[in-house]
């Protein structure tokens, strides 16, 4: 079974950065999708089911807290990986992300080497 990554940011440069970063795992066999908003993303959550999302906080029609709290609380997809990323590192924030069921919480700007290892850590490579 290939595994799959969902990036989820309403900026074309940050999906396209961050499918930058984790393009190698493409050589691994993982497949990287993308969605523009967080009703996008919940879709292809439920129509993919990824092992791992980096999600963005802060877009258009759903935010990156409420896709969360859907996917781990109301479809109850816990086995998905949720990394939200945001420009917004209060405390706060990082509470909320936990409250909504998120795995991490990772700031802008992020370190794509970092990404990386993460998503080989998640997925096990």
């Amino acid at each position: 079974m290939n595994s799959k990554i969902l990036i989820v940011d309403d900026e074309a440069h940050l999906r396209m950065l961050i499918s930058q970063a984790l393009e190698e795992l493409e050589d691994e066999g993982v497949e990287l999708l993308t969605a523009t908003n967080g009703e996008e993303a919940l879709q292809m959550i439920q129509a993919e089911t990824p092992n791992l999302v980096f999600l963005d906080v802060m877009m258009p029609k759903k935010n990156g807290f409420d896709v969360c709290h859907a996917v781990k609380h109301t479809l109850g997809l816990n086995k998905v990986y949720i990394i939200l990323l945001t420009a917004k590192g209060q405390e706060y924030d990082k509470q909320k992300g936990q409250e909504v069921g998120a795995d991490l919480y990772l700031t802008k700007p992020f370190d794509p080497d970092a990404l990386l290892a993460k998503a080989k850590e998640v997925l096990g490579l």
